[in-house]
């Protein structure tokens, strides 16, 4: 079985993260600890080198992680009889986080427009009823692939105002396009950045997730105090001693491998574009391909009996499409799409 479905890569973390790792494990003593100031510094530098977004230190917020945060937005941000717009499809904690929070939300479509997935204005504007008080937005997009631009970014931003927009923006640093540039939607400009909740970490772009470890950027005051309640109240843990260590070895020195990582996912990315004979949204962004497989029955299940485990549709909530993880070894990717083809073949004879 080639499993290409849960979004981490098949990849070993940097060199710098594990020496450092190493190095922490030396050590010897992993008591409680809190957010290194070294840490915080080189958040607020790599989000200026990368995303030329300048951010106050103050207002980052550590976490142990992107999930536990979406799902705490929900209980905080939002009252009990208060109102969320989802987008559809999504990675599925953006749904989930209201859902199991038990409060009301609608579920606004993107479509495909010229080959990429974007938001239904309409649709959106539509949804909106005067309790909406949060937009959940996932930035690159997962499971579309999309890189949303600037002006993208300022429609949805004027369509939602004045609702607090909790940004899961977890795989900006994993821009394929060479032409695309992620914005931060908080970037553009300051009444944007005082309702905006950004959600991101180091995790997926250097593959390290279980070391937990993840930060939000909130510049209004308020809304960081309520998103760190949940810290305070020690309902949720701290990030890991091991999270803050292997974060900040990989943005201060994770440069040379991270532009070798684009390369090979790019290379990736064309290979299951040119190779797989279904539909397929072009992927700007991520390591995951949103693949239309509507047309073939149950493809999920058929794929899995030639030997390669997909993501289906269902979990975004879109039956029928399914989502391929290409953040593996090329030659595995190449046997994955050979077995796909070879099952879509026996479906059509």
């Amino acid at each position: 079985m080639i499993p290409l479905w849960v979004a981490d890569t098949d990849f070993r973390a940097p060199a710098a993260v594990r020496r450092a790792l190493e190095a922490r494990v030396g050590h010897g003593v992993f008591g409680y600890s809190v957010p290194p100031e070294a840490l915080r510094a080189a958040v607020v530098e790599h989000l200026a080198r990368r995303h030329g977004w300048r951010v106050d230190p103050s207002w980052i917020l550590f976490l142990p992680g992107v999930v536990p945060a979406l799902h705490m937005s929900a209980r905080r941000l939002l009252g009990p009889d208060e109102h969320a717009l989802v987008p559809r499809p999504v990675y599925q904690h953006l749904k989930r986080a209201p859902e199991f929070a038990r409060r009301p939300f609608s579920e606004v479509p993107l479509v495909l427009e010229r080959g990429r997935w974007v938001f239904d204005l309409d649709a959106l504007r539509a949804a909106r009823t005067p309790r909406t008080r949060v937009f959940y937005l996932c930035n690159p997009q997962n499971p579309g692939g999309t890189v949303f631009t600037r002006q993208e970014l300022a429609r949805l931003a004027e369509s939602t105002a004045p609702c607090v927009i909790v940004s899961d923006e977890i795989h900006c640093d994993l821009v394929l396009d060479e032409s695309a540039r992620h914005v931060p939607i908080a970037a553009l400009d300051a009444e944007i950045s005082r309702r905006t909740v950004t959600l991101m970490s180091a995790n997926k772009t250097f593959n390290f997730p279980a070391a937990g470890c993840g930060w939000a950027v909130i510049e209004d005051a308020r809304l960081r105090e309520a998103m760190a309640a949940e810290l305070q109240a020690h309902v949720l843990p701290s990030p890991s001693v091991f999270g803050y260590t292997a974060t900040l070895a990989a943005l201060k020195e994770g440069g040379d491998w991270l532009a070798g990582l684009i390369r090979y996912l790019r290379a990736n990315r064309d290979l299951v574009e040119a190779g797989l004979k279904l539909p397929i949204a072009h992927v700007q962004a991520t390591f995951l391909a949103w693949v239309d497989a509507r047309a073939v029955p149950d493809a999920h299940a058929l794929f899995l009996r030639h030997g390669v485990a997909l993501s289906p549709g269902e979990q975004f909530g879109a039956p029928g499409f399914v989502r391929l993880n290409f953040g593996t070894q090329r030659a595995r990717l190449a046997e994955a799409l050979r077995r796909m083809q070879q099952a879509l073949a026996g479906a059509a004879g």
